[in-house]
């Protein structure tokens, strides 16, 4: 296989960029009306992705007299709402480190939040009528190297010692009986994850936010944040509250550019398996589907019969720039291709129907975080490395509460103490330093793959240590 424009396809290959698979299968909304003049609200929120929507529902649903409004520089659902695996499933990024911080039981009570969190999200579609592909399937992660099995076993403790009761370990044979994954040893499921749609789920969730009497003002970037300011070029909304729902375009904003560093993600979705196709692989629980990999992937069986998969490509641009359609480099696709094949050898040559990219915000300590600067009145979320299609939802709760809690019409909750509340981070190294250590790091990671699938040990690479020392995430 010479290029990615052969794979299986006819020689044409893929659609490459036009923001998503999951837009090309969807359409893209009719454009809402740009800001027109300066304007006031009781609360702006900047970012029209899961965050932002999330957050104008909860808060508009706690105090309809609220006047919201959210500012997005594109249309709702241009970032990584609209780009992502579909996997709503009950990971959030930073919870050894605030176990570490704030205590392991503080660490439990934020897993556990995060458990509920995949079953909010299923009951409010179904309450709200959005139709979003969901499939209660469960998350499976598997191993197929010693060193991969070691990890996984490791981490199936840990989940366990973090209150997760429900979760099972599963060796060869029992892996296969899910899902045949070639050379597969083990795998650990959880039931607390879904399959769905990102698109689908992104539009029900706009409509419903603007059924409640939410403004929404899309091709209107917000460019700078101040105290009850959020700048745009067609004029200034007021408000005593403005909160930064930006995630990886957060380094966009004046003085926000070591903030979050946008990571890039890469996908691609297969054209539809036929069924011999699917009877050869199994996977009819459709669980999303990971694994145990440094430079792991992501997969989902979609409603329409495609193997969606995905993980790092180009990792990152210099000077923290970000994409504008998703356009993916052809070896990447070649990558995801590679990873694809090695898991289902039965579907080489299979045809590739689209790849895209998009970014994820990625704080110093890898730790997502949900603020609320009560002498300001600035607010923000985001930070979830690639977890944020539940994690969006469970932070929007908090910023309600937050919010609620500021202005006198609560007190204290069960979100507002969790330990990510109000965490505080250094900020990313200037240039040269910044693109050298990511993409230092991550072909480190690489490396460390490619000597554990020729190498029958089941420690982890160096490599991937020094990496994870490099990172931060140690």
């Amino acid at each position: 296989m010479s290029s990615a424009n052969s794979i299986g396809t006819g020689g044409r290959g893929p659609v490459n960029g036009g923001i998503s698979f999951w837009y090309a299968d969807d359409g893209i909304p009719d454009a809402r009306e740009p800001l027109a003049a300066d304007a006031s609200a009781d609360i702006v929120i900047a970012g029209g992705g899961y965050t932002g929507l999330w957050t104008a529902y909860y808060l508009k649903k706690a105090a309809p007299f609220l006047r919201i409004t959210v500012l997005e520089q594109k249309f709702c659902g241009y970032g990584a709402s609209g780009r992502n695996g579909g996997w709503l499933y009950n990971g959030i990024a930073g919870r050894d480190r605030y176990a570490a911080l704030h205590g392991h039981e503080a660490a439990v009570r934020l897993q556990q939040a995060m458990n509920d969190t995949v079953t909010e999200v299923i009951d409010v579609t179904r309450a709200e009528g959005i139709d979003a592909d969901i499939h209660h399937g469960g998350v499976l992660e598997v191993a197929y190297t010693p060193a991969q099995l070691a990890r996984l076993k490791a981490f199936h403790a840990t989940e366990l010692s973090y209150g997760e009761k429900d979760r099972t370990l599963h060796g060869a044979r029992e892996t296969a009986t899910r899902v045949r994954v070639a050379g597969a040893v083990g795998s650990t499921w959880t039931p607390h994850g879904a399959r769905l749609h990102p698109v689908k789920l992104l539009k029900g969730l706009a409509r419903a936010v603007e059924n409640l009497g939410v403004t929404i003002h899309e091709s209107t970037p917000v460019t700078e944040i101040s105290p009850k300011h959020a700048v745009t070029p067609y004029g200034t909304v007021r408000a005593p509250y403005i909160l930064r729902c930006t995630e990886g375009f957060t380094a966009s904003l004046k003085g926000r550019r070591r903030t979050w560093l946008p990571m890039n993600s890469s996908m691609i979705a297969t054209e539809p398996l036929t069924p011999a196709q699917w009877d050869s692989i199994g996977w009819e629980g459709r669980e999303t589907l990971g694994d145990m990999a440094h430079a792991y992937m992501y997969a989902q069986r979609t409603a329409d019969g495609r193997i969606a998969l995905g993980g790092r490509g180009h990792p990152y641009r210099y000077g923290s720039r970000t994409d504008n359609d998703g356009r993916t480099r052809p070896h990447t696709i070649e990558a995801l291709t590679t990873i694809l094949t090695r898991f289902f050898p039965q579907l080489t040559g299979i045809g590739i129907a689209h790849a895209w990219s998009g970014v994820l915000g990625v704080p110093r300590d890898w730790c997502a975080t949900v603020t609320l600067d009560r002498s300001t009145g600035l607010g923000w979320a985001g930070g979830y490395v690639g977890s944020g299609v539940a994690t969006t939802n469970l932070a929007a709760r908090t910023l309600r509460d937050l919010v609620q809690q500021d202005s006198g019409q609560s007190g204290p909750t069960d979100l507002t103490t969790l330990p990510w509340v109000n965490h505080k981070v250094r900020k990313w190294e200037p240039e040269p330093f910044r693109w050298l250590g990511v993409h230092g790091m991550y072909a480190a990671y690489a490396a460390a793959d490619r000597r554990e699938l020729t190498t029958p040990t089941t420690a982890s690479s160096r490599l991937a240590r020094t990496a994870d020392r490099i990172a931060g995430r140690h």
